[in-house]
């Protein structure tokens, strides 16, 4: 794995990331089985603690920005479940996904990561997340932050939606097709529209939770 050697060392990010996955490991209220939740949660522990804790939160932090990127582009042509169980794997495959460290990746690196049996083994989408981290980079600099960026397609706050049906969730809207559109224009990959639709809800930029979920009344800090 790439270090970097620059500057002084931020603990910030590897400390948040550390008390999410401690929180996502606890077994807690949102686990309760009599909550009504989006269908797609299913009873499996890991999706129902990620649909509890985490899709729908607006997100403020470039680099959980650039782990949603990258998983959500990890996920074409495959189920949430399958990424979700790798997540570990792509942690530690994609420096802690430090889009710093992903952007100075090397050929050595990429045809490694072909091997790493902890994450999707496709070379377009590993060869996208090294683009998209420069792409990313490029962004920040620009707006002075990712996050700053992206929120400005919603004007800063979030789309909320009360979806009666599951299949009423639409798979895009206008404000994906214009960010996909940008995106494609500033040199990221795997940026989709319904790719970018799905990175939206699950950054909180669009709360596509259902009406009855118990999660689309509650107030939650952003992450």
């Amino acid at each position: 794995m790439i270090s970097d050697q620059t500057g002084p060392i931020d603990r910030t990010d590897q400390i948040n990331q550390i008390n999410q996955v401690n929180q996502m490991s606890q077994i807690d209220e949102t686990d309760r089985t009599d909550r009504i939740r989006c269908s797609w949660a299913g009873e499996k522990p890991h999706m129902v603690r990620y649909h509890d804790q985490e899709w729908g939160r607006p997100v403020h932090r470039d680099r959980k920005h650039f782990e949603m990127l990258l998983l959500e582009g990890a996920q074409a042509g495959l189920t949430w479940d399958t990424v979700l169980r790798k997540r570990a794997g792509y942690r530690k495959a994609f420096a802690g996904f430090d889009p710093k460290k992903v952007a100075r990746f090397t050929v050595s690196t990429k045809a490694a990561l072909m091997k790493n049996p902890d994450i999707i083994r496709n070379r377009l989408k590993i060869d996208s997340a090294v683009t998209n981290a420069q792409a990313f980079l490029a962004v920040r600099e620009e707006f002075g932050s990712f996050d700053a960026y992206v929120w400005s397609f919603v004007g800063g706050e979030p789309i909320i939606n009360r979806w009666k049906r599951m299949k009423d969730v639409p798979a895009t809207n206008v404000v994906s097709d214009a960010l996909s559109k940008d995106l494609k224009k500033r040199g990221f990959r795997f940026v989709g529209s319904t790719i970018i639709y799905a990175y939206m809800q699950a950054i909180g930029m669009v709360n596509d939770h259902l009406a009855d979920c118990f999660v689309q009344s509650e107030k939650r800090p952003p992450l």
